[in-house]
């Protein structure tokens, strides 16, 4: 069996939980006036980028929107999906998270995914509320927000223990320039804007528990070790002793 590539055990816990999300939504979906074999759901991918999330989402038989404000981005996720074979499920709509209800429409869809948004929006209670504005009831929000205590222990094992202290001591986890994250949350910051927006959280996993704090030749030494990595990220994704070392935090929860 060809292994894995190391993108593709960071995204694996990610996608599995979001497609059992799915799958969920859909045995909840008001049915369809005449008989079908599988329901679309209605799915936004707000600052979806170039579509990789967005493609294989729509591969599960779903009707995707991915909302970015980057026109190259979107060009890019045109010509993702004629090369998958989706073009007819997904659609990209120059946008974001302000605009978001005037380009879907308010309490039109079945799931919001809002993975790498919150870090870098000016006001991350907004992007919450704007997405829970275009939601139906119940609807399923997905979000993958980086985590602060994993890029402290990054800085530390890597040697730069002043860039740890001085990470430590910003409570916001808001670290200015010297950060390519412009912000960082804590598992009960996330949480807490989560529920403020008015959703109730119903699953919280740690992301690259193991996989950012490794070495790539490491992976790549040893046969089967990304398979065996794989393995172990989704065996720890929940359990609370290992979810502070985890680089991303994937919250999934519904709209109140």
């Amino acid at each position: 069996m060809v292994e894995p590539r190391r993108s593709a055990i960071r995204s694996a816990v990610v996608f599995e939980a979001l497609q059992a999300a799915l799958e969920a939504r859909q045995s909840t979906h008001e049915p369809d006036p005449q008989p079908a074999p599988a329901r679309s759901l209605r799915v936004v991918d707000l600052g979806g980028g170039t579509g990789g999330l967005a493609v294989r989402i729509a591969q599960l038989g779903h009707e995707v929107v991915v909302v970015d404000p980057s026109p190259d981005a979107l060009a890019s996720l045109e010509n993702r999906a004629a090369q998958s074979g989706v073009t007819g499920s997904v659609r990209g709509v120059l946008g974001d998270a302000a605009t978001l209800h005037e380009v879907v429409g308010e309490h039109s869809t079945d799931v919001v995914i809002c993975h790498g948004v919150l870090e870098v929006v000016d006001e991350p209670a907004e992007a919450l509320a704007a997405a829970a504005a275009v939601l139906v009831d119940h609807g399923c929000l997905s979000v993958l927000a980086a985590q602060r205590s994993a890029a402290i222990f990054g800085r530390a094992i890597a040697g730069h223990l002043d860039d740890a202290l001085a990470a430590l001591a910003d409570p916001d986890g808001s670290w200015g320039s010297t950060d390519p994250v412009p912000r960082r949350f804590s598992r009960q910051q996330l949480a807490s804007l989560v529920a403020e927006a008015g959703f109730t959280v119903a699953e919280v996993r740690g992301v690259r528990v193991f996989a950012d704090h490794l070495s790539g030749a490491v992976v790549d030494a040893e046969p089967g070790a990304a398979d065996a990595l794989l393995e172990l990220e989704a065996a720890v994704a929940t359990d609370l002793d290992f979810m502070s070392m985890a680089t991303q935090l994937h919250v999934l929860a519904t709209r109140s």
